[in-house]
């Protein structure tokens, strides 16, 4: 029976397989006797030998299992927000998946696609892909985010809680809204209204 590969590149010599399971002796050392050598294994010795293997096989599916169990317990981009002290309204329904440094807070969120809806008389628009930096109560260096003001679209840079209430910056100027208005995401298309939408969406 020929060696496996990773076997055969670090033997030193040739080898011949001897009739007890799982033992051989070099070449080298058969050449000093006529007869071959045999090591049989007694009894205590197989069961020594089944017990050890069990005990790998336990670590291997141990170890092939761990990482799911892992994956199962990553917070959702939603809980987060919620661990930095922001509302999870923050960002839309249909976050897919997330990265962040816990170290230096960089961050990206995706969507499957791109994402639109009014909130009271704004207009916001959400990238497939959102970007930025964040800290306990404070996002900064955003990038995908943008809201319509008057006829003009801008980008959206930072958000700040300060006790109850949210700032939105542009940079040139800012919002604020109430905390209590983000408990809850808004959806694609409708934003808070989607009862109301999906009443006049029902009536035709």
């Amino acid at each position: 029976m020929p060696l496996p590969q990773a076997a055969r590149c670090n033997a030193k010599f040739p080898t011949t397989f001897l009739t007890s399971p799982s033992i051989y002796i070099p070449n080298s050392l058969t050449a000093l006797s006529a007869r071959p050598i045999t090591i049989p294994f007694t009894r205590k010795e197989r069961e020594a030998n089944m017990d050890l293997l069990n005990l790998i096989f336990f670590i291997l599916i141990i170890s092939f299992t761990t990482p799911f169990a892992v994956s199962q317990d990553t917070p959702s981009a939603y809980e987060v927000l919620q661990e930095y002290d922001f509302p999870v309204g923050l960002l839309p329904k249909g976050v897919t998946s997330y990265e962040l440094n816990n170290e230096t807070g960089k961050f990206s969120a995706q969507m499957n696609d791109a994402c639109s809806f009014t909130i009271e008389s704004y207009e916001l628009k959400y990238k497939s892909t959102i970007t930025g930096v964040i800290s306990k109560d404070k996002l900064k260096n955003l990038k995908g985010i943008s809201v319509k003001i008057l006829f003009l679209w801008l980008n959206i840079v930072e958000v700040i809680r300060d006790g109850e209430d949210l700032e939105f910056s542009v940079g040139i100027a800012s919002a604020v809204f109430p905390v209590d208005n983000f408990e809850e995401c808004p959806e694609c298309g409708c934003g808070f209204d989607c009862n109301q939408f999906n009443g006049i969406l029902s009536s035709f």
